[in-house]
């Protein structure tokens, strides 16, 4: 990736519906080299899609919950069998396999508590391989940043 990659990259974190034409100017190219150069970051993988960013609030989605889960092993298959039965599950936001006394940390929106506890109960207690689970419920996001800083 050169510096006009990078400008490009910075350019549609700021703004990911800019025309081709604008992103060209904001970045010094004319647009069928620059609508050349995202279509090439697409393919490599370094821009993974353009999406809307909703307001969680406004959704009905006010209560996120980090929830860190201990498994009963370790092992790749319990790992996979986790990780197979959470992707199934749209409340969860985010999910980490992390290093340290928890084994994966993830994020889950609900509506209000009792929402989040048929969420537990229905879905996530019913997953097999929990060993315990903690969570605790964010008061408000001090920092919600949605562009990488560009290196």
């Amino acid at each position: 990736m050169d510096t006009i990659d990078r400008r490009i990259i910075a350019a549609l974190q700021k703004d990911g519906r800019i025309s081709v034409t604008d992103l060209a100017t904001a970045v010094g190219l004319s647009p069928t080299p620059c609508a050349r150069r995202v279509a090439r970051l697409e393919r490599e993988g370094i821009i993974r899609g353009f999406t809307a960013r909703i307001d969680q609030q406004a959704l009905g989605l006010p209560v996120s919950v980090f929830i860190w889960v201990e498994l009963e092993t370790q092992s790749k298959e319990a790992i996979d069998t986790f990780e197979r039965a959470i992707r199934g599950f749209d409340r969860v936001m985010e999910c980490h396999l992390m290093t340290g006394s928890r084994d994966i940390l993830m994020r889950v929106v609900a509506a209000d508590l009792s929402d989040f506890d048929r969420f537990l109960e229905e879905r996530l207690m019913r997953v097999p391989g929990i060993r315990s689970m903690r969570s605790s419920f964010a008061l408000r996001s001090m920092v919600d940043r949605p562009a990488l800083p560009i290196v």
